[in-house]
Parts: C-alpha cells; sequence; structure tokens
C-alpha cells in the first residue's frame, strides 16, 4: 500500500511545505540540477534551492527562474553549509562531477543527521570510489543507484556477484544487502525499480521507455527530495516517488509517444501524475 500525499492545509505559505537544497551541475551537465529543482517545486516543495558552480548557475537559473542560487566557489565553504542548515531536506549529485571539491561538499553532508538526503548520481560514484562505507556517514539517507552505479557501489558489499542481477529475486537481494550494510534506504532503479529499507520492500510497477532518456533520473531526485522536505518518512517517500515519477513518464509518453518524450516533457506531467494518484 502506497502513502498519501502530504497534505496542503489552507492556511499555508510556502515555508510550511520545506525547503530542499540541491547540490549537483557542472559545465557540462547544467540542466541536471535544474530539472531535480523544477520536479520539486512541481511536486509542492515550497521553497528549491541549487548550489552548483558559479559559472554555470545563471544558465541553471534560466531553465527554472522559481529557484534559488547559491553560486559554489572555492571559498564558498561556509555559504553552502548555511544553506544546508536550513534546508528540510537535501540532495546531492545531478550532473555534480566527481572533483576533488565535489567530494569535499559531499563530505560535509553525510554528517548531518536531523535532516534527510538523497545520494544521486556522481555522489554514489565518489561514495564507490572509498575503500570502505565512510565512518562519518550519519545521514538518514536515500541512495538512488542505477544498474551501473550499483554495480560500482558492490565494491563495498560482502558479495561473490560481478553484475548486478536483471531478475526481481536477485534484485531486490543485492538491494537489500546494500540497505543493511550502509543503512540507508536504497531505491536501485530500472524495469520494476525496487525500494527496500533492508526489512521492508516495495517494486514499482509504473513506467515505461519514456523514462530511458538523459534528465529522468535527476527528475526522480527532485521529487524524492521533495517528498522528503515535506516531512515523510524516507522509505515511504522512495516509494511514493518512484510511482509518480513512473506515472508521469507514462503520461508524457502517451501524450508524444515514448521515443519522442524528452526529460522536460516528463516535468510537465507531473501535475497530471498528482491528480491522477490522488483520485485513486
Amino acid at each position: 500500500m502506497l502513502p498519501h500525499l502530504p497534505p496542503r492545509p489552507a492556511d499555508s505559505h510556502k515555508g510550511t511545505f520545506g525547503r530542499v537544497f540541491i547540490v549537483g551541475g557542472s559545465e557540462p551537465m547544467i540542466g541536471a540540477p535544474a530539472f531535480a529543482g523544477t520536479a520539486a517545486l512541481r511536486m509542492g516543495s515550497g521553497l528549491v534551492q541549487i548550489a552548483t558552480p558559479r559559472s554555470i548557475l545563471p544558465h541553471s537559473l534560466s531553465i527554472c527562474p522559481e529557484l534559488i542560487g547559491l553560486p559554489l566557489t572555492p571559498s564558498s565553504l561556509r555559504a553552502f553549509d548555511e544553506a544546508a542548515d536550513k534546508a528540510t531536506s537535501i540532495a546531492i549529485g545531478p550532473g555534480l562531477g566527481q572533483s576533488a571539491q565535489s567530494f569535499t561538499l559531499l563530505k560535509h553532508l553525510i554528517r548531518i543527521k536531523d535532516k534527510p538526503l538523497v545520494i544521486d548520481a556522481d555522489a554514489l560514484n565518489l561514495l564507490s570510489k572509498q575503500k570502505r562505507w565512510p565512518a562519518t556517514f550519519r545521514a538518514a539517507a536515500v541512495l538512488t543507484p542505477h544498474p551501473g552505479e550499483m554495480k560500482r557501489l558492490m565494491n563495498l558489499l560482502d558479495t561473490n556477484l560481478t553484475d548486478v542481477p536483471t531478475d526481481d529475486a536477485g534484485r531486490l537481494k543485492l538491494a537489500t544487502l546494500a540497505a543493511q550494510t550502509f543503512k540507508c534506504v536504497i531505491l536501485l532503479k530500472g524495469h520494476r525499480t525496487v525500494i527496500t529499507d533492508g526489512t521492508r520492500h516495495h517494486v514499482n510497477t509504473t513506467g515505461d521507455s519514456s523514462l530511458a532518456k538523459a534528465g529522468t533520473g535527476d527528475i526522480l531526485t527532485g521529487i524524492l527530495a521533495s517528498l522528503l522536505g515535506q516531512k515523510m518518512p524516507p522509505y515511504d517517500a522512495a516509494c511514493l516517488a518512484a510511482h509518480l515519477h513512473g506515472s508521469a513518464g507514462e503520461l508524457a509518453g502517451k501524450r508524444l509517444g515514448q521515443r519522442s518524450t524528452l526529460a522536460r516533457d516528463i516535468l510537465d506531467s507531473i501535475p497530471q501524475a498528482i491528480h491522477q494518484y490522488k483520485r485513486a
């Protein structure tokens, strides 16, 4: 049974629905943090801030001017920590790159205990390069690997597997091992996305090949970060985010054709996916 959507009280204001902080972006990928941020706004967040390199920040904000920007520079760590402190949920990874500065930012965020964290894309790749899971990891985190990223994370698991299984049972077994080892919720993407906290599990049934385009994973990160910022528990938020993300992909594919759907079309379908879910 999927959870209810977060409530929308009539007497609310933008602060009622959370402040999401998204860290990512690099010169080759200016759209990634903007897509994640736009998805968070579409999902109902009141305030969304993106932290991205100064050189690309104006371009990222032009994609969605409703976002708040934080330019990342070598001397911006104090402002970064202040923004993270104000947030009710944080996501790191979309378009991040794997520079030394990116790893420094990641190390700061995984130490935070009192707010949920989504770890995606290059943030997962940075973790997979470590010799062991960081002892400083304190965050209540949801990890969202696709199979390639999961394969790299397998370096940190006690497993004899050499590749990520493609069957439901094998994917669930691997995701459960990762959740128990890392003490995080795992959202293993792919056809029939698997979500587990190491004890409970859910297999998502929405989505189609409309989602097989660059940028769609960033949208899932934004939807998930928004739900976490609206105080949903991490496991519930991950299950609902996967469902709504898949539904938005299906709706966009029906409108435009699965072959031609772009990530921006899935962003535009989030409101309809929410409405459809509310009626179910």
